[in-house]
């Protein structure tokens, strides 16, 4: 089956959010629609943020939007050939029945949840395509390790292990702080990473971190050119088996990466619940240091923190005077608080994406060979980030080739198909994302 045809006299791509992660997005797509004779309309809640992503390009329409609101939400999807979306993932869903509806095909970065699982016989039904996981991660790191896990399977090959690491960091000329580490993208999503704990496969036994185990700063990993990094596996990795057709892979993980301080850090911010969501505390008045001890006490707990775990938590600011000033917050949005006065990235400071693959296979020959396989991409400042350009170019990408008619899936994927992540890489490494690879 093959992409609806576009009945509209001129194309058109509705992109809803314009947050952080969609800068280089717009500016892609910009792109893309003066060279095809394309309108895009950029809507937000905020107006004045669309209107500044537009940069007044005669090809780009901001508009504000409430995204929850039917009628409004409707209204836009209605005059789009496509739809991508880059709200927070519980707010996918409204977009994807609506898309349905109205028969427009529909890109995200998130995950493909059980949601919108459910939607898929309609989506195949109606010859729509909807793509998610089109981001650096899960995203560029599906498509550059099935490229691989293809290519050795080719050859006749039999992979024994597979990690796959992404972390999203400072770049070294940028770090400055004891932690190693500076936001680029939601805060919220730091403060609860790892929260449902983990679990992947280890030779050959399947293995369950709970959140309190995740954060060991002595898994570590060599990256090409940069030093060790700290890894913890992420979320459920096996999802992944089937997807990747590596069921009988003896070893299969997926991991995120950080400096082994901000695990040491993060370990002991978990230790002491500081990431609890359900205890409420007044905040107008309340310094982070007398939050910090009302906690501990709330929670029958003793702080045990020196040394290098001290220095971090104090970085953070949980030994001084500042007042929160956050009104009634949990522990977590106060931490959250924390991390924004004292971890965002500074107007000059440039971000850094590492993903790593390092996967083991038998050749034809049955001589046991490993492929590590590496992308650096460094971010321009704190608003040309890293970030936005790995989650935001595939989606640029994948919209266009679908326009264009060279991308003719239908149904609910991620990009795994070759007919996905061929081209997509391939204009990727046109922008300057390009992998690295040895082998031994």
């Amino acid at each position: 089956m093959t992409l609806q045809s576009n009945t509209l006299p001129l194309k058109k791509i509705l992109l809803f959010g314009a947050g952080k992660s969609a800068t280089c997005l717009i500016a892609y797509l910009i792109q893309q629609a003066a060279n095809n004779n394309w309108q895009i309309t950029i809507a937000d809640g905020n107006f004045e943020l669309a209107q500044n992503k537009s940069g007044g390009s005669l090809y780009a329409t901001p508009v504000q939007v409430d995204v929850k609101d039917d009628e409004q939400r409707n209204a836009l999807i209605e005059q789009a050939d496509i739809v991508i979306s880059m709200l927070p993932p519980g707010l996918h869903l409204l977009v994807a029945k609506n898309c349905l509806t109205a028969g427009r095909h529909l890109l995200t970065a998130s995950y493909a949840d059980a949601g919108m699982k459910k939607l898929e016989p309609e989506i195949r039904k109606k010859g729509l395509l909807f793509l998610c996981e089109m981001g650096l991660d899960p995203g560029i790191d599906h498509m550059s390790a099935m490229q691989i896990i293809h290519r050795i399977r080719t050859a006749g090959g039999k992979i024994t292990a597979f990690y796959s690491h992404c972390g999203g960091l400072v770049a070294p000329e940028s770090d400055d702080n004891p932690w190693h580490y500076k936001i680029s993208w939601n805060p919220r999503n730091i403060v609860l990473a790892g929260k449902t704990g983990a679990i992947y496969k280890l030779h050959n036994e399947i293995r369950h971190l709970a959140y309190n185990a995740l954060f060991d700063a002595g898994r570590l990993v060599e990256v090409p050119g940069y030093g060790s990094y700290a890894w913890y596996p992420n979320r459920d990795s096996l999802i992944y088996l089937h997807l990747y057709g590596l069921e009988d892979t003896a070893t299969f993980i997926r991991t995120t990466l950080r400096h082994p301080d901000f695990c040491i850090g993060w370990k002991k911010i978990i230790e002491l619940e500081l990431t609890d969501e359900k205890t409420l505390y007044d905040t107008d008045n309340l310094s982070y240091h007398s939050f910090f001890n009302l906690h501990l006490s709330n929670q029958g707990l003793k702080e045990a923190a020196s040394g290098k775990e001290k220095q971090l938590l104090s970085y953070l600011g949980l030994y001084g005077n500042g007042i929160i000033g956050k009104g009634i917050a949990s522990a977590a949005d106060i931490i959250q608080s924390a991390l924004e006065k004292n971890l965002m990235l500074q107007p000059a400071d440039k971000d850094m994406i590492i993903m790593l693959h390092e996967i083991s296979y038998a050749d034809g020959g049955g001589e046991v060979r490993k492929i590590t396989s590496s992308l650096i991409v460094k971010g321009e400042n704190n608003l040309v980030t890293a970030m936005a350009k790995t989650v935001g170019l595939p989606l640029g990408i994948a919209a266009t080739l679908i326009l264009q008619e060279k991308i003719s899936l239908t149904g609910l994927h991620i990009p795994i198909a070759p007919e996905i992540y061929v081209p997509v890489l391939d204009e990727l490494g046109k922008e300057g994302i390009v992998f690295g690879e040895s082998l031994i």
